[in-house]
């Protein structure tokens, strides 16, 4: 009996082992994403460029994610995870410029994101001390992602600002379910590439910041 006990906790800790891996390689590339995208805004800040605009935005993140998935199993795919945050970083620029012009706008950004901060280190922190199985969730978000992404798209071409604010508000609640989906797939071995990982907790953080700043700014303008 203890000799079985003692096979089956050594299975248990061999099949524990890649997955701490996945989850330490993917914080680790995420934080280093998360600061090369910092100073990519930065500098698109500082050197004032200007937005590349919605279509060419599109093509530059959809181009970037499919080389990333492409390459994701060999080192090139690190060189597309850089480029596709810097790129993020870069168009986030102009977004900030525009919001740190506004009355108050300092503390907009700040608010956002701390709430982001807040958000993402609250839900992950409760996918991995709770473990529980959110896979569940991929269904309802792959087809609620694409609903606002539609409903997104049609605010902008027809200026609805109101359409815009609640495509926002989905996108706050989508990207929060978001992280504690990705989260749960890498604790429970549904995610074993980091740089997938890494790429799919970074677009939650980028798209929850920029929904923030966006339900923010819209209540400062309405105040």
């Amino acid at each position: 009996m203890n000799n079985l006990s003692g096979h089956t906790l050594n299975a248990s800790q061999a099949g524990a082992l890649p997955v701490n891996k996945v989850v330490r390689n993917t914080y680790t590339l995420l934080s280093m994403t998360l600061l090369f995208s910092a100073l990519t805004a930065g500098a698109s800040m500082a050197l004032g460029l200007p937005h590349p605009g919605m279509l060419l935005t599109l093509a530059g993140y959809f181009g970037l994610l499919f080389a990333t998935s492409k390459f994701r199993n060999s080192s090139l795919g690190l060189v597309f995870v850089f480029a596709l945050t810097g790129f993020m970083g870069y168009t986030l620029g102009p977004i900030l410029n525009s919001y740190l012009a506004l009355p108050n706008g300092g503390q907009l950004v700040m608010t956002a994101m701390g709430g982001t901060g807040v958000i993402f280190l609250g839900l992950s922190a409760y996918a991995l001390t709770s473990r529980k199985d959110f896979s569940f969730m991929g269904g309802f978000l792959m087809v609620g992602i694409l609903v606002a992404f539609m409903a997104g798209l049609g605010a902008v071409f027809f200026e609805m600002p109101l359409l815009s604010l609640v495509v926002s508000a989905m996108f706050v609640l989508l990207m929060s379910g978001l992280i504690l989906y990705e989260t749960s797939q890498i604790i429970h071995g549904g995610e074993r590439n980091y740089i997938m990982a890494t790429v799919a907790l970074y677009v939650s953080i980028f798209n929850l910041f920029t929904s923030l700043l966006h339900l923010l700014g819209a209540m400062q303008n309405n105040d």
